[in-house]
C-alpha cells in the first residue's frame, strides 16, 4: 500500500481512480478500461513530475523522513556480501539503532555502518527509531578501531533523526560518546566515505559523517537541529516549521554548495520510495566513485585532507 505525503493528496485521487478501473476490470473482464486507466497514469506522472521539479525545503525533510524509502538495512542487503554484524561497545549493551560489521563491498573488504529506523511497528520499537544511544557511538568507535588496524576503509550510511535524548543516555554520556566517535572519524588512517540517506540530524549525525567525502541522495537533509526544534527554540511554536526549514539550507543542494556535501546522488522520480532497488544501485555507483578517488593514498594524506576539510567548512557562504 503506498504512503502519500500530504502535498502528495491530489496524485493520490489520480492514482487511486486508476487502481479502482483496473480492480473493477479484474472483476469484470468484459470492462474494456486501459484506455482510460492509462491516461490517468499519465496525468498522475505528469503531476509526480510537477510536485518534485522543486520541493521546498520542508517539503524534502518529509520525503527523507518517508517510512518507505530504503533503509540501512536494505543497502546493506543489496550492495554488500558477506556481511558479518559485529555487536556490543564492551562496555554496556548493543544498541540496535547502531548496525555495523565487515563485509565486502564489490569484493573489496570494508568496514559497514550506520543508523538503521526499521520498517514497521515492532522493528522501529526495536531501532529506536534510529536514534542512537551512547553504547552505539562506542560500538562505532570499535568497529572504526578495528577498521583502522586492519587497514579497511570505511563506509557509513546516515539516517538518524538525531542522537537519543532520554535521561539514561545523558546518565552513561550522550555527548561524550559523539564527541569521541566525532573524533574517532578524524584519526583514523584509512578512506572514511559517508552518504546521507535520509535524514541527518545534529550531532547524531556528524558522529558518523565527518569523513573524507560526504554525499547525500537528491532528497536527503543534514541538519544540526529539526526544522520543528528550530521552531520551538526560536519561536516558540513548533509550527512554524516551513520557515524554519528555509532558513536552516538543510537541503543536499545547498549543502553541496556550502561545501558541507562532497557530491549529490540523484532521486528516482517522486523520491527514492518510489523505486529503492534504483535508488540502492545509484548509492553503490558514488560508494564506489567516491573510493577510488582515494586509492593510492596514504594514511597521513587521508587524515590530512579530512581534517583540513572540516577546519575550512564554512568559507563558503550561500547569497540570503
Amino acid at each position: 500500500m503506498t504512503h502519500y505525503l500530504d502535498f502528495e493528496k491530489p496524485l493520490a485521487e489520480i492514482e487511486g481512480k486508476a487502481e479502482e478501473l483496473r480492480a473493477l476490470a479484474r472483476k469484470n473482464e468484459e470492462m474494456q478500461v486501459e484506455e482510460e486507466a492509462a491516461a490517468l497514469d499519465r496525468k498522475a506522472e505528469d503531476l509526480l513530475r510537477d510536485l518534485y521539479r522543486k520541493l521546498t525545503p520542508w517539503r524534502k525533510c518529509q520525503v527523507a523522513r518517508h517510512p518507505d524509502r530504503p533503509h540501512c538495512k536494505d543497502y546493506i542487503e543489496a550492495l554488500f556480501t558477506e556481511y558479518t554484524p559485529l555487536a556490543g561497545d564492551r562496555g554496556f549493551a548493543d544498541d540496535h539503532a547502531v548496525m555495523g560489521g565487515l563485509a565486502r563491498f564489490n569484493d573489496r573488504p570494508v568496514m559497514v555502518i550506520g543508523h538503521e529506523k526499521g520498517n514497521d511497528t515492532q522493528s522501529r520499537i526495536e531501532r529506536n527509531f534510529g536514534m542512537a544511544r551512547p553504547e552505539g557511538y562506542r560500538k562505532a568507535i570499535r568497529l572504526m578501531e578495528m577498521a583502522d588496524r586492519f587497514n579497511l576503509p570505511v563506509l557509513t550510511l546516515v539516517d538518524t533523526p538525531g542522537a537519543y535524548p532520554g535521561k539514561g543516555a545523558e546518565e552513561r554520556g550522550q555527548s561524550e560518546a559523539i564527541a569521541r566517535a566525532t573524533e574517532k572519524c578524524l584519526q583514523i588512517g584509512v578512506p572514511l566515505v559517508s552518504v546521507i540517506i535520509g535524514e541527518g540530524g545534529s550531532g547524531g549525525a556528524v558522529a558518523f559523517a565527518t569523513a573524507n567525502r560526504v554525499a547525500m541522495l537528491e532528497h536527503s537533509v543534514y541538519s544540526v537541529i529539526s526544522p520543528e526544534g528550530c521552531a520551538s527554540i526560536l519561536w516558540k511554536d513548533a509550527e512554524k516549521m516551513r520557515e524554519a526549514a528555509e532558513a536552516l539550507r538543510l537541503t543536499a543542494q545547498d549543502l553541496l554548495k556550502l561545501g558541507v556535501a562532497d557530491r549529490i546522488i540523484p532521486e528516482p522520480l517522486g523520491g527514492a520510495h518510489r523505486d529503492g532497488a534504483a535508488s540502492i544501485a545509484a548509492v553503490g555507483e558514488a560508494l564506489q566513485a567516491m573510493l577510488a578517488e582515494m586509492d593510492g593514498q596514504s594514511g597521513k594524506a587521508l587524515v590530512k585532507a579530512r581534517r583540513d576539510k572540516f577546519l575550512n567548512m564554512g568559507a563558503k557562504g550561500l547569497a540570503a
